[in-house]
């Protein structure tokens, strides 16, 4: 066990103990989280949660509870006697949760969801499962039944597992921690929807922000702080691109881990600080490392482990890992590992992260140049079955079959299989969307493609039921913008493939306007020449050249009238 951290047990739980003066801190944390649950059911953890913590009360006490990826912590800070009175109580509320705060708990839950802002990342790695459902609204709270909620609980809020720490002078007398019999749960599944990377997607609102998943190592901790250096040197320092050049470094607890960059940007900067941030990493890339960031990191971590309260500050951590099969590592040994570090071995995972990048750039804005490979938002095929045309001139054609929907347009297709369908929204009016596990959307309005509803109830009766959202009515404009990607459809390919067959056909209209335009334009300098210059010719007589200066801008005018109409046509659309 680490130095600092002592292993003993409470009533069957794992605890982890580390002395500390002043008020008394304590945590539970269970082997549950986000990427355990299904898109259609998220957000029953973070229910589960709330409903543990509603019998504290307003407690003088700091308390709180966290639902994190692959953990749910619950933490405390306080006297002795307030410790053991909050654990107790959320084992208690666990055991027996107060259903009838079930309503108001979900309607909080959204309120809170309403103001948060997941990012795009995971999705587009993950896929809509596993680590990719943080980046998804909590669909799966406003339908969630009391005997969903208790069997959740039973099944994942158990003695065997979780894992107590406390950071005090001594364990708490008194503690008692009454919790069901369980079993010990591995960590979530690690799915992907890139099929190959380094990879982009262009969707961001002005930065730039890209993650990637390496070895979990002290080497690559230090490569995350180095990045993050060399991001705001370069970016705000030099450049005075960006205000915010920052990094971060998050364990997954199964010995990977993420770092992330970000930099952001003004519309006029966002092409200096795409360029900037892809040459700071491919500086790295190549072992452009200097030993004195190097040292600057590793100061910083130095001083980290080394504070008097090194121990306290591990403890959650700690748990995590100890949950995840991972005992904690000492103090020592983590030490004598980063002194060890040389920026041979920083750029060893800069390597690694290159192999695994995933680039988030501003609209509009491609990272192909740079050897990004652009993430998929469309399918490898579509399913056989009926064609529905879209009412609306020259929109997408959906095709229902008997494996899935697809929308296609131009030689491409979003292809949603019922059997791997994450969720299937369902609205009052019809309207129905479906989401792949790996992320990708179709969005099915009858009224836009002409479905009888015989094929509609066909669609719903081919979704597992446990995959079926039902969501209160829509307002008028959300019908309207039904295909509109947004953070829980980000990689929307509906709208996808219907904004690339708009780009297709913009495209054939203005290459008809620039030909009949010069045309028209080359013609009608003719036909002003003519004008102007024939009336003098001595051998024209003056009916001759009326007739003719007639003829040619005729001619012109008909020139003109198709580009005239491509251009009408392109303002309607």
């Amino acid at each position: 066990m680490s130095q600092g951290i002592h292993h003993t047990e409470v009533d069957g739980i794992p605890t982890l103990f580390a002395y500390a003066t002043g008020p008394m801190r304590a945590g539970l944390v269970f082997r549950v989280g986000v990427a355990d649950e299904t898109l259609a059911g998220a957000g029953i953890t973070h229910l589960v949660e709330h409903l543990a913590l509603h019998r504290q009360g307003l407690a003088d006490y700091h308390f709180n509870g966290a639902t994190k990826a692959a953990f749910t912590h619950f933490h405390v800070e306080g006297a002795e006697h307030e410790i053991v009175a909050y654990l107790d109580g959320v084992c208690t509320s666990l055991l027996d949760l107060p259903m009838e705060r079930l309503e108001t708990e979900k309607e909080i839950l959204r309120t809170e969801e309403a103001s948060r802002e997941p990012g795009q990342l995971p999705l587009w790695r993950y896929g809509a499962q596993g680590y990719g459902l943080v980046s998804y609204p909590e669909w799966g709270v406003r339908g969630v039944r009391p005997d969903d909620v208790r069997e959740w609980a039973g099944t994942w809020f158990t003695r065997d597992n979780a894992v107590l720490w406390i950071a005090g002078e001594r364990l708490p007398a008194g503690l008692s921690l009454k919790l069901p019999a369980g079993q010990r749960r591995p960590m979530p599944a690690v799915t992907s929807a890139l099929p190959t990377a380094p990879a982009y997607f262009s969707d961001g609102k002005g930065g730039v922000l890209l993650d990637a998943v390496v070895t979990d190592t002290t080497a690559a901790r230090l490569y995350a702080g180095v990045l993050e250096r060399e991001l705001s040197r370069s970016l705000r320092q030099e450049g005075g691109y960006s205000y915010t050049a920052a990094g971060d470094y998050t364990s997954r607890r199964d010995g990977f881990a993420t770092v992330t960059a970000f930099a952001d940007a003004l519309p006029a900067k966002q092409d200096a600080v795409l360029g900037g941030f892809v040459d700071v990493l491919a500086g790295l890339q190549v072992g452009r490392i200097a030993q004195a960031d190097l040292e600057a990191v590793r100061g910083r971590s130095d001083a980290t482990l080394t504070a008097p309260d090194a121990a306290v500050r591990r403890l959650p951590g700690a748990a995590e890992e100890l949950l995840a099969h991972r005992p904690p590592r000492g103090l020592d040994e983590l030490r004598a590992e980063l002194w060890a570090m040389t920026p041979q071995h920083v750029h060893a995972v800069a390597l690694e992260a290159a192999g695994t990048a995933l680039l988030q750039a501003p609209s509009g804005h491609r990272a192909d140049w740079a050897g990004y490979t652009a993430a998929p938002t469309t399918s490898s095929y579509a399913v056989t079955g009926t064609r529905f045309e879209a009412v609306r001139k020259d929109g997408p054609a959906m095709v229902v079959g008997g494996e899935g929907v697809s929308l296609t347009a131009g030689g491409e297709a979003a292809t949603v299989l019922y059997r791997a369908c994450a969720a299937l929204l369902s609205w009052p009016d019809g309207g129905r969307r479906l989401i792949g596990t790996d992320g990708l959307s179709v969005e099915v309005e009858p009224g836009e493609y002409g479905i009888d509803a015989h094929t509609m109830a066909t669609i719903d009766a081919a979704v597992p039921p446990s995959a079926v959202v039902q969501l209160p009515p829509r307002q008028q404009r959300q019908r309207q913008s039904a295909g509109a990607a947004s953070a829980g459809d980000a990689r929307g390919s509906a709208g996808a493939v219907q904004r690339k067959t708009v780009a297709r056909r913009t495209g054939g209209q203005t290459a008809m306007l620039v030909i009949f335009g010069v045309l028209a334009g080359l013609w009608s300098l003719l036909a002003l020449s003519y004008t102007v210059f024939g009336v003098s010719d001595p051998e024209t007589s003056t009916g001759e050249w009326a007739a003719l200066a007639v003829f040619l801008w005729a001619v012109g005018a008909l020139l003109a009238w198709p580009a005239v109409r491509v251009v009408r046509s392109t303002r309607r659309g």
